[in-house]
């Protein structure tokens, strides 16, 4: 088989084996929504218990955690930016709380 054949061939599976890792966690996604769907819309439950949803269906946690942790380097990256237009004043005082946490 010529080199070019070759490397078209590797393309199209590697373009196969995304596709179909794709589909994977869409089908994930699906699958958690619908639990929590479920959850939220049974009307016996009177109060939404977030930590018991997310210990009940499977892999919830995993994703929630990654998703904030994708949120959170949003957030530093936004606070970064924004810090050069604070005044003195909204600078000391968000220093102040970052002592107090420390």
């Amino acid at each position: 088989m010529p080199r070019k054949d070759v490397e078209i061939s590797e393309e199209v599976e590697k373009e196969q084996t995304n596709t179909k890792k794709k589909e994977g966690e869409e089908d994930k996604l699906n699958r958690m929504l619908a639990a929590v769907l479920e959850y939220i819309s049974d009307d016996e439950v009177e109060e939404i218990d977030i930590d018991y949803i997310l210990d009940q269906t499977e892999g919830l946690r995993d994703w929630w955690n990654q998703y904030r942790e994708k949120n959170r380097k949003r957030m530093e990256k936004e606070i970064k930016e924004s810090l050069g237009e604070l005044s003195l004043e909204e600078l000391e005082k968000i220093r102040e709380q970052i002592k107090a946490k420390q």
